[in-house]
């Protein structure tokens, strides 16, 4: 994930679901399931209203934006560079696993918070992880994490007062504890 100036985005990769050294077939494989899953003309197929939903066209076309720089060896180049030399320059504090964050459910989303050395909080809601392809469902007072693959991903977060940034690794079917605040 790249830190944008107040907020987070995804990389090419993560809208594909595939890891950086992915080979041209598993991005193309990965890239035609991706197509299939957000193209308007099937969306509105099931959905059977006259236009699919706006976040869902987003979707589709930040899919295609990924295949046309991925699918390119020389376009794939300068993103990775550009990648790597954006990486650079962010540096994290900490690196933090998700089970560290406290998770409370404020009936609209589920929000996720990790207390930072100045005292604000680190903070990520499952909106925001939702539209990077990570969904959490909740069963009781247990909360369930699932990704699009089982690959293991990262997510930079902000403290919400101070310049510290954490970097939260997020791996597959993860259960968190959740506390309510209705």
């Amino acid at each position: 994930m790249l830190l944008g100036e107040n907020s987070i985005l995804e990389t090419h990769y993560d809208v594909l679901s595939v890891k950086e050294d992915a080979s041209y077939e598993e991005i193309r494989t990965s890239y035609r399931s991706a197509i299939l899953n957000y193209h308007p003309d099937k969306l509105q197929k099931k959905s059977e209203t006259a236009s699919p939903d706006h976040e869902l066209r987003e979707r589709f076309l930040k899919v295609q934006r990924a295949w046309e720089i991925l699918s390119n060896l020389n376009s794939r180049a300068i993103y990775d560079s550009e990648l790597q030399a954006s990486r650079q320059d962010t540096v994290v504090a900490d690196d933090i696993s998700l089970e560290d964050m406290t998770v409370e459910d404020t009936g609209e989303a589920m929000e996720l918070f990790y207390q930072c050395q100045c005292g604000d909080y680190f903070f990520v809601d499952s909106l925001e992880l939702g539209k990077m392809g990570y969904s959490l469902l909740r069963d009781g007072n247990k909360i369930l994490l699932q990704t699009l693959d089982a690959s293991p991903a990262s997510v930079i977060l902000p403290c919400g007062s101070c310049s510290l940034k954490v970097r939260v690794l997020i791996n597959s079917d993860i259960i968190l504890s959740v506390d309510d605040h209705l």
